[in-house]
């Protein structure tokens, strides 16, 4: 990792504010192992040394990774002025981490949403070179048939010439309103709903259930996230 400021350092755990962090030390609340530094600017290893703030002992990330259950109504964004966007619902010691979306649901669309402020990984997950599948439960307007699914295994081409390769459709239930599961290895603008749509199948819901590896943790309610376990990660990384 090697020595970095120490206010960066105390910094990127998002409860305090550089500014906050100077008047801490200042103020002899930090310690370094076991010593008061001389200054903010002092380097430290943050791997390495024992920093503790009014004796508690300091929460280090290098890289922080969330997963989100996102509602309806939020802006996969950092920031927007047509309204709330996804880092609204997270606290601000969180939304000081430099936090951004790992690609993008649309506002009415809920579910799996991870954000981090590791960009390398974020890309890599992206890249459709690497084609990380990408899981959603789609319900549409219309039945869904085993001609709609043939239609997805060939992979398509909208009416505005955008060709999609093949993707996975799998139909949970066929009525007036079907439901199904949408497997996608890349991830165009609306896909989903456009391929449903051309189909003639509108979508009136839409939720992402897993991203490569990763599934949307049961337990957490709309609106709800936590942070990625030490074994997710391992996972996302080698995935």
């Amino acid at each position: 990792m090697g020595a970095q400021r120490l206010d960066k350092i105390i910094a990127s755990t998002g409860r305090w504010s550089r500014r906050e962090v100077k008047g801490l030390i200042r103020q002899g609340r930090v310690l370094v192992d076991g010593l008061p530094p001389r200054s903010p600017e002092e380097k430290a290893d943050p791997e390495q040394a024992e920093i503790t703030v009014d004796g508690e002992a300091l929460a280090y990330r290098r890289y922080t990774w969330v997963m989100l259950n996102k509602p309806a109504g939020y802006l996969s964004a950092t920031e927007d002025g047509r309204g709330a966007t996804v880092l609204d619902l997270l606290p601000q010691e969180l939304q000081r981490r430099g936090l951004f979306p790992v690609g993008r649901l649309d506002k009415d669309t809920e579910g799996l949403l991870l954000l981090t402020n590791e960009g390398g990984l974020a890309h890599d997950l992206l890249s459709p070179r690497h084609h990380v599948d990408k899981v959603y439960r789609a319900r549409t307007a219309g039945r869904l048939t085993e001609v709609d699914c043939r239609a997805f295994a060939e992979g398509m081409t909208l009416e505005d010439g955008t060709v999609c390769q093949s993707a996975g459709l799998e139909i949970l239930s066929a009525g007036e309103e079907s439901e199904a599961l949408v497997t996608l290895r890349e991830g165009k603008f609306h896909q989903v709903k456009r391929m449903l749509a051309q189909r003639g199948k509108p979508v009136v819901y839409l939720e992402r259930l897993r991203m490569g590896n990763l599934t949307l943790d049961g337990a957490l309610e709309r609106g709800q996230f936590r942070f990625l376990t030490e074994e997710e990660l391992e996972a996302l990384r080698n995935f």
